[in-house]
């Protein structure tokens, strides 16, 4: 149980939407106590799913091949099989998609030198900067509530889910299961601890810095999410197979 949960908590840690998001709340007006509050909403999702699982089961595993353990790994690889199949589905999204390149071919002739050229900007990132501009502005009008249900719309549901599912397992009769617990709530949100830190102790270097950190995910979203997913997803599938015909 220890290990999947550790390695489910990296695949959330590790996603970047949330990060993306982050990088927003902190870079608006009043970040650090948004960041907090984003920080906060986030956590308390993950306590309170922990919490109706142990609730359910009492905090003691159910026995081997039970019909409760048994429905336990059957989820486990239904989630382990729609991540995989959502992976392959983005990648072949990816793929298919109009290639930029070609299109990009007419960036590379001469053309008269324009304002935005001779500033060192090119349109596309005005474009993203506008884009970025825009939800920084929103993000400025939104109260701390508001920030903690982002937090909560944005965590990746589908791990979440394989997590609840590795805790039905839990045997709250060991310290060391406490200890997994609290170590996988903090490993799933070391990302954001890392940047509302970074944002408290060197404030004007971590706006330029986690802004380009957003800038670079934008444009490797698709990518990361489809490693973590395929990668996590084997995992599960594999792991759930073994226990289940073991």
């Amino acid at each position: 149980m220890v290990l999947d949960l550790l390695l489910i908590a990296l695949g959330i840690t590790l996603d970047p939407l949330p990060i993306m998001a982050f990088v927003l709340v902190v870079a608006s007006d009043r970040g650090v106590w948004k960041g907090l509050a984003f920080i906060m909403g986030w956590l308390a999702c993950l306590v309170v799913v922990i919490a109706l699982v142990l609730t359910l089961t009492g905090g003691e595993p159910p026995p081997p091949r039970s019909p409760p353990s048994t429905a336990g790994l059957a989820v486990r690889l239904a989630i382990g099989v729609g991540l995989v199949s959502f992976a392959l589905y983005r990648r072949k999204r990816m793929r298919s998609a109009p290639q930029e390149a070609p299109a990009s071919v007419r960036d590379h002739v001469p053309e008269p030198a324009t304002a935005q050229e001779t500033a060192g900007t090119s349109p596309r990132t005005t474009s993203r900067s506008r884009s970025s501009s825009s939800m920084t502005s929103r993000m400025d009008r939104s109260s701390a509530w508001a920030v903690a249900g982002l937090a909560v719309f944005l965590q990746p549901w589908g791990m979440v889910a394989a997590a609840a599912a590795t805790v039905v397992s839990a045997d709250l009769s060991h310290l060391s299961t406490y200890v997994a617990l609290f170590a996988f709530c903090i490993l799933a949100t070391a990302s954001l601890l890392a940047a509302e830190l970074y944002v408290v102790f060197s404030p004007e270097a971590a706006q330029t810095r986690l802004l380009k950190l957003r800038n670079w995910l934008q444009g490797h979203e698709q990518q990361a999410i489809v490693v973590i997913c395929l990668l996590l997803g084997l995992w599960l599938t594999g792991q759930s197979i073994y226990q289940l015909t073991g």
